[in-house]
C-alpha cells in the first residue's frame, strides 16, 4: 500500500455556463452538421446528384467531429460525434421494433438522469477503495455523506463496519437510488439514502465527504467543499483529482490503477 501526504494550495475555478455543457454542445454541433449535409443535398439535388444515406451519415459524422475537435471538446466527443448519425442510420436499417428503443431509453434515462448537466455518470466504486475509506474514518462518532451513492454499496459497508457513524447516501439518479433504498430496506439498515442533488447539501453538516464523480465535475465540488465544510473535516475522491489543488492524502492499493485523493480542510 502505498501512501503520500502533500500540502494544500488554493484556487478557485470558474463553473461552465450552460452552453459549454459538453452534451448540449455536442447536440448542437449535431444539428449543425445535419444542416450542412442537408443544404449539400439539396444543392446536388438541382443537378440530379442524390447522396445515398448512409453516406450522408458518415459526411455528417465527420463534420461534427471536426467541429468538435474545433471548439475544444475531449477527444471521445471527436468518436462520439463521428459514430452516432453512422450507428443511427444502421440501426434503422434493421427495422427493430421501436418498443425497443423507447425501453432502452427509458433504462438509460432512469440510470444517468440529469448527466448531461451535471457531467457525472454512473461509476460504481469497489470493495478495495471502501476498506481504504473506513481506515480514514474518524476514530469517534461523525458523520458520513457519499454524494453520487449510485447503488449505495459504500455506506452500506461501512455502517457494518462502523456502525458508530451516522450515514447518509446522496443521488440524483432514480434507479440507482431506488435500488440502494431497496438494498437498505431489505439489509434493516440504518443508512439514508436520499434523491437530490449533493448541490443541495449544507457541507458543514458532515465530517467525511465521499465522491467518485468526474473530472468535469471537481472544480465546483472543491469551491463548494471550501466554503462549507468545517475545519478539520475531510474531503475524499476516488480516481479524480481537483486540478491544481494536491492532495493531502494520497492512497494507491495494490492491483489498483486509480488512487483514492483526500483533503483536509
Amino acid at each position: 500500500m502505498k501512501r503520500k501526504r502533500r500540502r494544500s494550495a488554493q484556487s478557485s475555478p470558474a463553473s461552465l455556463s450552460l452552453i459549454q455543457t459538453p452534451a448540449l454542445l455536442a447536440l448542437i454541433l449535431q444539428l449543425l452538421s445535419f444542416l450542412l449535409v442537408l443544404l449539400l443535398s439539396i444543392l446536388l439535388g438541382m443537378f440530379n446528384l442524390l447522396i445515398p444515406v448512409l453516406l450522408a451519415a458518415v459526411l455528417q459524422g465527420g463534420i461534427a467531429a471536426g467541429l468538435s475537435r474545433t471548439v475544444g471538446q475531449a477527444r471521445w466527443w471527436w468518436f462520439i460525434q463521428f459514430f452516432f448519425p453512422v450507428v443511427l442510420v444502421l440501426m434503422l436499417g434493421l427495422h427493430l421494433p421501436p418498443t425497443l428503443f423507447l425501453g432502452a431509453f427509458l433504462i438509460l434515462l432512469l440510470l444517468y438522469w440529469s448527466t448531461y448537466r451535471t457531467q457525472v455518470p454512473f461509476y460504481p466504486s469497489r470493495l478495495t477503495v471502501w476498506q481504504e475509506v473506513e481506515r480514514l474514518l474518524p476514530e469517534a462518532s461523525f458523520r458520513f455523506v457519499d454524494i453520487g451513492s449510485g447503488l449505495g454499496g459504500l455506506p452500506l459497508y461501512l455502517k457494518k463496519q462502523r456502525g458508530d457513524g451516522d450515514y447518509r447516501g446522496v443521488e440524483i439518479a432514480p434507479l440507482p437510488w431506488s435500488i440502494s433504498r431497496l438494498r437498505a430496506f431489505l439489509a434493516k439498515s440504518a443508512v439514508r439514502f436520499e434523491r437530490s442533488d449533493y448541490q443541495k447539501l449544507n457541507f458543514a453538516d458532515y465530517d467525511v465527504i465521499f465522491a467518485y464523480l468526474s473530472p468535469a465535475a471537481m472544480p465546483a465540488l472543491w469551491q463548494k467543499a471550501r466554503a462549507e465544510m468545517m475545519p478539520g473535516a475531510l474531503l475524499l475522491s476516488y480516481e479524480f483529482t481537483i486540478p491544481d489543488q494536491p492532495a493531502d492524502i494520497v492512497i494507491t492499493a495494490e492491483g489498483d490503477k486509480a488512487s483514492l485523493y483526500g483533503w483536509r480542510m
